[in-house]
């Protein structure tokens, strides 16, 4: 998931994304999107401090290049009609109020029905809708993500102690000492190979924890498209959101 920031430039107010990538050694990139805002691609080691100088290094740049749109991106609106992202495809919100205690999200036919509590309005209704939808990925995340696992894991021969589902700020997963294997959930908002993708990556590392040659050569053994998957991750990583 993108980190967020925002700094000044003058009388300007400058919002941007931090997207963190294993694979950058020392280049970094800064793009104006017009439905995404200001996105700045970095090494994965470089800090939110760091991430900030660069944003003010090239805020002159970034000012002259922009609009309000991409200065200040609006924040997208969980209203009916709007679309979210399941399984790589492209689920429509219903939102409608019931008589619940929070708020509830079903799936039918690509539809993400959700019932929100009487009376809520303005903030308080966006933050609770957007909370139960995490919750519904969350849940939808764990359960597909725990097959996916128990089906890799019976051809790689490798079994890990735990999978947990996170919300990780910076990670799409992470594979501990003790063989416990964390993914954020929003993976399950990919399609289907690139989950499969981050499944061997993480399953990987309960044998060899770095990156190296020898890593990468087990990774393409195990799945040879493995390059495109994760060309694919890097590409919609960053819209894996609502």
């Amino acid at each position: 998931m993108a980190e967020r920031g925002e700094l000044m430039f003058g009388a300007t107010s400058i919002e941007y994304s931090v997207i963190r990538s294993r694979r950058r050694r020392k280049t970094i990139e800064i793009t104006l999107d017009p439905s995404q805002g200001v996105l700045v691609a970095v090494p994965a080691a470089v800090s939110t401090r760091d991430a900030k100088s660069i944003v003010r290094k090239h805020a002159r740049w970034i000012v002259r290049r922009s609009n309000e749109a991409i200065l200040r991106p609006r924040r997208k609106e969980l209203v009916t009609g709007a679309a979210a992202s399941y399984l790589g495809r492209r689920a429509r919100l219903v939102v409608q109020e019931g008589p619940v205690e929070e708020v509830t999200v079903t799936f039918d036919h690509w539809r993400l029905r959700v019932t929100v509590p009487w009376g809520l309005d303005g903030d308080q209704r966006h933050e609770e809708i957007g909370q139960g939808l995490a919750r519904w990925y969350e849940r939808r995340a764990q359960a597909r993500l725990e097959d996916r696992v128990r089906y890799w894991s019976r051809k790689l021969r490798l079994r890990p102690s735990r999978i947990l589902t996170r919300s990780q700020r910076q990670r799409w997963g992470s594979c501990s000492a003790d063989g416990t294997i964390r993914f954020n959930w929003r993976i399950v908002m990919a399609e289907p190979a690139v989950m499969d993708y981050l499944v061997v990556h993480e399953l990987l590392h309960l044998t060899i924890r770095n990156h190296s040659a020898k890593y990468w050569a087990t990774v393409k053994q195990a799945m040879p498209d493995y390059k495109q998957r994760q060309a694919r991750l890097r590409e919609c990583g960053p819209f894996l959101s609502f």
